[in-house]
C-alpha cells in the first residue's frame, strides 16, 4: 500500500510537471496533481501503524505494533503475565482506531499502554474483545476466590 502511495504521488509529480511545463490544459487546477497524493499520504501515516499482533497462548500477553516501513519509527512491543492485565479500551475516531490496554505496575499502581488498531478488521476486533474479555473475567474470578479464601484465613 505504502509503495502504491508514493508512485501516485511520482506520478503525480511528473503529470504536474507534464501538465505546467508542456501541455497546459489543468491551469491552476494542477496544483491538485501533487495535493491529493500528498493527502492519501497524510491520512495514510495519520491513522498509525499499520501491523498489530496480538498473541493470548500461555501465561502471558503479547502485544506488537509496527510499520511497514521499518525506519519511520520504534516497533511497540510489550510481553506481560495475564494476571497483571487489568482492563482494556478501544477508541474508534473517525477513521482512528485505538487501543489502551491497563496493566498493573509495582511502582505506579497502573499503567496504560496504548496501541494503534485502526487497520484491523471489524472481525479481527471483535477476536480480539472476546480474547480480551475472557481474561479479564478470568483475573477478576481469580481475585474473588483470592479474597474469599483470605476471608476463611482471617475467620
Amino acid at each position: 500500500m505504502n509503495t502504491v502511495l508514493f508512485m501516485m504521488l511520482a506520478g503525480g509529480i511528473v503529470s504536474f510537471f507534464l501538465e505546467r511545463y508542456k501541455f497546459n490544459i489543468l491551469g491552476i487546477e494542477s496544483y491538485l496533481l501533487i495535493i491529493v497524493p500528498l493527502v492519501i499520504i497524510f491520512v495514510f501515516l495519520l491513522r498509525g501503524r499499520q501491523v498489530f499482533e496480538y498473541d493470548s497462548d500461555g501465561e502471558a500477553l503479547n502485544f506488537k505494533n509496527r510499520n511497514i516501513i521499518p525506519f519511520l519509527d520504534r516497533p511497540l512491543s510489550d510481553e506481560f503475565p495475564k494476571y497483571k492485565f487489568i482492563s482494556y479500551e478501544i477508541v474508534n475516531m473517525l477513521f482512528i482506531k485505538r487501543l489502551y490496554v491497563t496493566i498493573s505496575s509495582k511502582n505506579n499502581g497502573s499503567t496504560m499502554l496504548k496501541y494503534e488498531i485502526s487497520y484491523l478488521t471489524k472481525k479481527e476486533i471483535n477476536d480480539l474483545k472476546l480474547s480480551l474479555n475472557k481474561v479479564v473475567k478470568a483475573n477478576s474470578e481469580k481475585k474473588v476466590v483470592s479474597v474469599n479464601d483470605n476471608r476463611r484465613i482471617l475467620a
